[in-house]
């Protein structure tokens, strides 16, 4: 029986597939919309698969929609940090780099590596997700009025501040439902405490890693989660000449 795996390298506005089958490539564009999803079910059904183990970066929102789509589907989906796509592409000693060569190494290393296989988030989760975003949004929206202020003419100006108080009382008010939220939900709170135990980790930080970092879930001591949010310090030695600092290092604990 034929394996197929599927390598996706995605973007806003569309998506490169690579198609692995007795060590073979196929390859197809597709819009990062509802209907370029189902023209892949369509083109995957042209080749007999009906199920694959799917591949994608963690990167940006831009593959949330699609993941879900795929999951539901009944597909294999893993989601990877894109540290690990990019290490295995430097190892091939490639010299090209494109979307197509991209969609190529991540069907290659999904085929190699088989990466644990990825869920969608919970209801809980994926609210926490909508309100932490829009709060940032707000900030946003908040740091161009206060700029606006001291350059600005009078007419505009009571408007100006009119529109930064309504600001501050949404992003209050979204703050406390945040709050509520993590408090009341089990899940959340135990890891909302365990981040809590980290030194320099305010609320606002908890909010974000709990709603943006899905992988987070493997994480179940301390240490692992300094690693994965990469606050951990990396040390660089080797032999008895090279000793650099020590540094802070971007990459995960370990899988």
């Amino acid at each position: 029986m034929t394996e197929f795996i599927l390598g996706v390298d995605i973007a806003k506005g569309k998506f490169d597939v690579a198609l692995l089958a007795n060590q073979k490539l196929k390859h197809k564009v597709f819009v990062n919309n509802a209907e370029g999803f189902s023209e892949l079910t369509m083109w995957l059904k042209k080749y007999g698969v009906d199920h694959a183990h799917i591949c994608m970066e963690a990167s940006s929102t831009y593959g949330e929609e699609l993941a879900a789509y795929l999951y539901d589907a009944g597909h294999t989906v893993s989601v990877v940090n894109p540290a690990r796509i990019k290490g295995f592409a430097q190892s091939e000693l490639l010299r090209i780099k494109n979307d197509k060569v991209d969609a190529g190494v991540i069907a290659r290393f999904c085929d190699k590596m088989r990466p644990d296989p990825w869920k969608p988030l919970s209801p809980e989760v994926r609210r926490l997700q909508a309100l932490v975003r829009r709060v940032d949004a707000l900030l946003v929206m908040r740091a161009q009025e206060l700029n606006r202020v001291g350059a600005t003419h009078e007419t505009v100006l009571h408007s100006i501040k009119e529109h930064i108080s309504f600001l501050d009382e949404e992003i209050a008010a979204l703050k406390k439902e945040i709050a509520d939220l993590i408090k009341k939900d089990p899940n959340l709170k135990t890891k909302a405490d365990l981040l809590r135990s980290i030194p320099g980790i305010g609320e606002a930080t908890i909010a974000a890693v709990l709603s943006e970092l899905s992988l987070f879930e493997k994480c179940d001591s301390v240490r692992k989660v300094v690693a994965f949010i990469g606050l951990a310090p990396g040390e660089f030695t080797s032999g008895s000449s090279i000793k650099g600092k020590p540094r802070i290092s971007r990459r995960a604990a370990p899988e």
